[in-house]
């Protein structure tokens, strides 16, 4: 088994990330809420799994109208999730153990409760008018444009004091901030430099390529849905020129690791937004892979998953951003998507084959590994009774709308709503088999699933055949295998309605990714070109499999349900 050697600029390329929900990992108050301390108090946990960087969602005060990325100041910790001596304690702690803390900037848009914007609202010649976004009524006296808020309803509020709109691409309580005014773009890499003097690795950047806007803000023509807008706000006309002015003065000086969140972006600009050529980001998140069970791009609809639209997007995705010189983000769950083990797999009978399944699918591509909260353990969706239970402002908007707008039932809308809330990976870590699942003393913010008696860390540590083990072994061996980093990637399952297969080759080494996404089992066949050019005569080692047995490597594989394998083929001169 080869060795990495990334140089020191890149030394994120061999690392996996791990994406705490403050709100949902640790309560140390019983308040019901998570806190810094509870995480704290977990890094000797998340340094037994491997980890490298923890990415810490926003923990800045926040009326939480959207669980933290509405940012009223992004200078002071939110009392709810405890002190700023709090944060340099978990600082300490990482340092400690030689692990790297990553933060959420949200700048796209900031709470209205931010004094930014209660300035910029309370008179048209407020020096900080010119901070926000605001237009005058349509000659009917409506809105500006047709734009729709990505959490439904129109995309811009009414203020009566100085009867003009504001922006809000999300939240009524989330103004967009006018990133075309340099006084804002100033305040934003003040406030950057601010965490990285502190000693913060670095940052994910929120919805980061919506912050340059068409100045025109002109109606949307309904080609997509009516008042989509996107087009015109999304990767805009100056979104890299902002971007790299970060990076020259904050990122670049700091030596900071960034992925920018890429909301409906594509691979060109992702390719520009992750090339170190482009002093941008390190990486970045796309999210075309979690559209593949949307209906002509609705969210709000349901169908089954199109299994070979997803290979394909990973394949354009691996290939093009080798080619361009990118670096993505690796990821199927994070904290806005139902979890992956519900949605493409099988939560049920097959758990344990399922979240492993998917884990090697995804670690063994090329990219910086994400491992959302839970998932480690294979929490799936939870089993959700009424729609009192969420709290998600996004969920209980639609859940209106789509009675509302859409002619939904109750019934119908509660059914969708279930399937795609974004509580459904917000709920509680599930700690130990006590009560609340070990998380809190408290009442909990949000239910815990109901099935965590039997999915839970202090039984999955006793397991050494756990989805945990499973994970951590991945995370060892993207420090150990040298193709796993720099490996070309080449699709190899030739739309096979049951399996996905890819290989990675780097010239000396070979890596074989075999996964079956059904209930059933099925057989493959490797290509006869990889199978004669990479594996035919040479040794074979099978680096980490799900089943029991440890199958040898054949041109003809047969799988389990969700079965799923990666081999080592060393090369030979």
């Amino acid at each position: 088994m080869s060795s990495n050697n990334t140089t020191p600029s890149s030394w994120w390329k061999t690392s996996t990330v791990y994406q705490v929900y403050p709100k949902s990992f640790n309560d140390t108050t019983g308040s019901g809420t998570g806190d810094i301390r509870g995480l704290t108090e977990k890094l000797d946990y998340l340094q037994h799994l491997g980890i490298d960087i923890v990415w810490l969602q926003p923990v800045y005060v926040s009326p939480q109208h959207d669980n933290g990325y509405d940012v009223a100041d992004y200078y002071r910790i939110n009392p709810d999730y405890g002190t700023m001596e709090d944060f340099d304690e978990l600082l300490k702690g990482l340092k400690a153990r030689d692990m790297k803390l990553m933060i959420d900037i949200v700048v796209n848009h900031s709470s209205t409760d931010h004094e930014w914007f209660q300035q910029s609202r309370s008179s048209k010649d407020n020096p900080y008018r010119d901070y926000y976004i605001w237009k005058d009524p349509a000659p009917d006296g409506g809105v500006p444009n047709n734009w729709q808020s990505k959490f439904g309803g129109p995309a811009w509020q009414f203020d009566e004091q100085t009867g003009q709109y504001f922006l809000t691409l999300f939240d009524k309580t989330q103004a967009d901030l006018n990133w075309e005014n340099e006084e804002v773009r100033k305040a934003v890499r003040d406030m950057i430099k601010f965490w990285a003097e502190k000693g913060v690795d670095g940052f994910r950047m929120d919805v980061i390529n919506l912050i340059s806007k068409d100045q025109r803000f002109p109606d949307d023509d309904g080609s997509v849905s009516p008042g989509d807008g996107r087009k015109y706000y999304t990767d805009g006309p100056r979104v890299h020129e902002y971007i790299t002015e970060m990076y020259d003065e904050v990122f670049g000086p700091y030596n900071m690791v960034t992925v920018g969140e890429m909301s409906s972006t594509t691979l060109e600009h992702c390719i520009q937004y992750s090339n170190p050529a482009s002093r941008e980001f390190s990486m970045t998140f796309n999210f075309h892979h979690l559209k593949v069970d949307y209906p002509n791009g609705q969210k709000w609809e349901l169908m089954p998953y199109d299994f070979e639209a997803m290979k394909q997007l990973f394949s354009e995705w691996q290939t093009g951003m080798q080619a361009g010189g990118g670096w993505n983000a690796l990821f199927l769950n994070n904290h806005d998507q139902p979890r992956a083990l519900s949605r493409f797999a099988d939560d049920g009978d097959y758990h344990a084959e399922s979240a492993k399944m998917l884990a090697t699918t995804i670690h063994g591509m090329q990219g910086t590994p994400y491992v959302y909260q839970g998932e480690e353990i294979g929490m799936p969706n939870p089993v959700w009774n009424d729609v009192s239970e969420f709290r998600d402002i996004e969920s209980t908007n639609m859940y209106r709308l789509l009675q509302e707008e859409r002619g939904k039932s109750a019934e119908e809308a509660f059914n969708i709503v279930k399937e795609r809330s974004r509580d459904n990976s917000r709920t509680p870590m599930q700690w130990n088999g006590s009560k609340n699942a070990g998380f809190t003393s408290g009442t909990p913010w949000l239910k815990v699933d109901e099935r965590y008696p039997s999915i839970h860390v202090e039984q999955q540590l006793a397991d050494p055949d756990s989805i945990y083990y499973h994970y951590r072994k991945l995370i060892a061996l993207r420090k150990q295998v040298n193709v796993l980093i720099d490996g070309l990637y080449e699709r190899l399952d030739d739309a096979h309605p049951n399996v996905f297969a890819y290989a990675r080759t780097n010239g000396s080494e070979t890596l074989i990714v075999v996964s079956n996404f059904s209930k059933r089992d099925v057989t493959f066949s490797l290509p006869e070109a990889v199978w004669n050019d990479h594996i035919a005569g040479k040794s074979a080692e099978l680096l980490i499999g799900n089943t029991e047995a440890a199958p040898v490597l054949t041109q003809e594989i047969s799988l389990s349900p969700y079965a799923s394998y990666m081999w080592l083929v060393p090369q030979q001169d």
